[in-house]
């Protein structure tokens, strides 16, 4: 697949070439959509119809309508095809979730071409169909208003910042996975969470800072008294941590929230390397 776009696009001379508003939206993903449903990646779950036997069932059964109504709480989103231009950003985004949940690749199938019936599909494999799916949707979304992404979780993220998309997803040295890896990966999920909240973000920032606390005792060996000051510093004077009269409270937080994630986040990676790099020279003398 070709990595840089085309001319015009690169050029910004195409109308189109910076974001997309969500009618350009949806009629990219329905474009999406009937490539994966001609060839059979919803049949395991969500049953298809044939020309001869009429509707056959998937696992979800004979009443789509009633299952979404139960997973997403709406009404009138199905069938798909017939409901998705009256669909809201946030109708459409349920929809790409639900829709990667219950994605998989046939393995096996065969074509009924009785009045052009279409694939009958047999075996699946989910894990290779949902990856073609995020990867097909991701070419969309990350050009939609400020960018999101689908996540190998299958919940719709809001891209990193410009220039920092590799800090995300830069992997962790094993020092404590359960206590640590574990509450990074839960903070980065809080903090891109699709219309998270000024609050949830706090939690967010407030979550790498208690990583931050557990691996207070390792810091000694491997900062200044000075240095391992200021990292908590920045969080308790910001009204991250505690809340007090000495706190600044006044600044715009959309913005330094963004720059107290990132900052805490890449904090963690140097402050693990250092204790990495101490733990290695400590068995190796």
């Amino acid at each position: 697949m070709r990595e840089k776009p085309y001319y015009s696009i690169r050029t910004s001379k195409n109308p189109l070439s910076g974001s997309i508003d969500l009618p350009m939206l949806i009629k990219l993903f329905k474009t999406i959509y009937a490539y994966f449903d001609n060839e059979g990646y919803f049949q395991q779950d969500l049953g298809f119809e044939c020309v001869d036997a009429g509707f056959i069932p998937g696992t979800l059964g004979h009443d789509l309508e009633g299952v979404l109504l139960l997973e997403l709480r709406k009404n009138n989103l199905y069938p798909i095809t017939k409901q998705i231009d009256n669909y809201t950003e946030d109708d459409l985004f349920d929809i790409i979730e639900f829709l990667h949940d219950h994605c998989s690749k046939p393995i096996t199938r065969n074509y009924h071409s009785w009045n052009e019936c279409g694939w009958h599909c047999e075996t699946f494999e989910q894990e290779p169909g949902q990856k073609e799916f995020r990867e097909k949707v991701n070419r969309i979304l990350r050009i939609y208003k400020e960018g999101y992404e689908l996540s190998s979780k299958g919940e719709i993220l809001v891209l990193a910042d410009t220039g920092l998309e590799a800090l995300l997803e830069a992997s962790l040295p094993p020092v404590d996975p359960d206590n640590i890896e574990a509450r990074i990966d839960a903070a980065r999920q809080k903090f891109r969470r699709y219309r998270s909240s000024l609050d949830e973000r706090r939690d967010a920032i407030r979550d790498l800072a208690d990583v931050l606390e557990f691996l207070r005792p390792k810091l000694k060996g491997v900062i200044t008294s000075k240095d391992e000051d200021d990292l908590f510093n920045i969080a308790n004077n910001f009204g991250i941590r505690h809340h007090n009269e000495r706190q600044k409270v006044n600044y715009d937080k959309p913005i330094w929230y963004s720059w107290l994630f990132y900052y805490y986040l890449a904090t963690i990676h140097a402050v693990l390397r250092l204790i990495a790099k101490a733990q290695l020279t400590s068995q190796n003398d």
